[in-house]
């Protein structure tokens, strides 16, 4: 899952990120709304953390925003304020829960948890093919077989399958699953992609490749 942290304590920032690395999702962080806003128009994320109080304009405009452009992206506000009535506010502009500072990193973490649990699918569980794809225990099976994947190939899996039909550039791959200070090289993700269609074109899943464009999920129940 790809995250944004919006922040403009560095420190805070920096811990946050830490967190949710340690997790397992690639992170970025914007430390003004300007920039989060700016890249919030060219970059898909599945979770926003958001401070209401940055520089220039405020989390409320920067949540105000998103929403006016119709997207349904799950965002965590942040805030030092803990009148009722800015709760309300970031609840009516959309957001999807709301944290007070100081608060405990395990609090962030179970919140966090419980964001990504609504996003990834009606059911924790999908069957594609002769494929069972657990999410919430990160497992893959094929038949009675257990498939066993590398922490970049369940991720490559989990951003197929929650977009599907879906033409995905190897741009897009790179933003998505990893750190925003890897350098991944096209080669790296062909490799990837391959062991990944290794693994699972028994279970009459297949990766698709959309020569010049990139690639397309494609399976039996398609």
């Amino acid at each position: 899952m790809r995250a944004l942290v919006v922040e403009d304590d560095a420190l805070l920032a920096e811990g946050l990120t830490r967190v949710l690395s340690r997790a397992g999702h690639a992170v970025e962080h914007a430390a003004t709304g300007m920039h989060a806003d700016l890249l919030l128009i060219n970059k898909e994320f599945d979770l926003i953390v958001l401070d209401v109080g940055l520089p220039d304009i405020d989390g409320f405009e920067v949540l105000r925003r998103l929403r006016q452009r119709h997207s349904s992206t799950s965002v965590l506000v942040l805030t030092a304020r803990d009148a009722v009535e800015d709760r309300v506010r970031g609840l009516d502009l959309g957001a999807d829960d709301y944290l007070t500072k100081p608060f405990s990193v395990n609090e962030f973490e179970a919140r966090i948890r419980a964001l990504l649990r609504r996003n990834v699918a009606p059911s924790e569980r999908w069957a594609v093919g002769d494929m069972t794809v657990d999410f919430a225990a990160k497992r893959v099976r094929v038949g009675d077989r257990p498939i066993d994947l590398t922490p970049r190939e369940w991720a490559l899996l989990e951003f197929f399958l929650t977009h599907p039909g879906r033409v995905l550039s190897k741009d897009q791959i790179a933003e998505s699953l990893f750190t925003f200070d890897e350098q991944l090289s096209s080669n790296a993700i062909e490799v990837h992609v391959s062991r990944l269609r290794t693994k699972i074109e028994s279970a009459g899943a297949f990766v698709r490749t959309v020569r010049g464009f990139g690639y397309l999920w494609e399976s039996g129940d398609a």
